[in-house]
């Protein structure tokens, strides 16, 4: 945690206010992972933290306003995901190493923090103006250097002029988002993690140079 953190009603927090805000955040995030979201209640959460629903109305009006804070670290964290793809070749057998790049990182980055992007879904999936934010931020960190990449690749002659490079970028993008976020159903249809990762790391270099990796 950096920056200054302030209480509801506006006071700086000490050293010891901040360990227990963010002992709080931890506990719901560790929660979100077993319990479903709407059933989060604080009570529970600050039972979890060792202290007291008073305690948590000091940093937090509701469980959510939590939810959100959490879910702002998960943004935060996807800056990440753009080094996988800004400034990256995708020639030769390099794009090969620049796919395979990008499916291991997005993979990794989802399920470090597979409990929020769950609620983050939940809430943009309802039209929530501010999970839509936030999941647009999230493949945006991916969708925008890809989108860059292929107009680069278009303009020189190596990209289909008939697509749309943004269009292609949020495909893949969505297509990779779909895959990490619910590995369980697609294991039962027969896709193992294992299985997955190479099948997508192919579909990503198709969509990105219109050709297999080479072998």
């Amino acid at each position: 945690m950096t920056g200054q953190v302030t209480t509801v009603d506006g006071r700086v927090a000490g050293r010891r206010g901040q360990a227990t805000r963010q002992k709080l955040l931890d506990n719901l995030g560790k929660m979100l992972g077993s319990s479903p979201y709407r059933d989060v209640r604080v009570i529970d959460v600050a039972r979890k933290a060792g202290t007291s629903p008073a305690t948590f109305y000091q940093y937090f009006p509701d469980v959510e306003a939590a939810v959100l804070e959490i879910a702002g670290e998960a943004v935060r964290d996807s800056a990440g995901l753009t080094d996988l793809v800004a400034e990256r070749s995708w020639t030769g057998r390099a794009a090969a190493e620049t796919a395979e790049g990008l499916v291991d990182g997005f993979l990794a980055f989802w399920r470090k923090h597979d409990a929020i992007l769950r609620v983050i879904d939940l809430g943009a999936a309802e039209g929530d103006r501010r999970f839509v934010r936030l999941r647009t931020k999230i493949l945006g960190a991916v969708a925008r250097p890809l989108t860059g990449a292929l107009e680069e690749m278009q303009a020189k002659g190596r990209f289909d002029k008939e697509l749309v490079p943004a269009a292609v970028a949020v495909s893949l993008v969505s297509m990779l988002a779909s895959a990490a976020a619910q590995p369980k159903a697609l294991q039962t249809l027969g896709a193992k993690q294992t299985d997955l990762k190479p099948a997508l790391t192919q579909l990503v270099h198709l969509g990105m140079t219109g050709k297999k990796p080479a072998k």
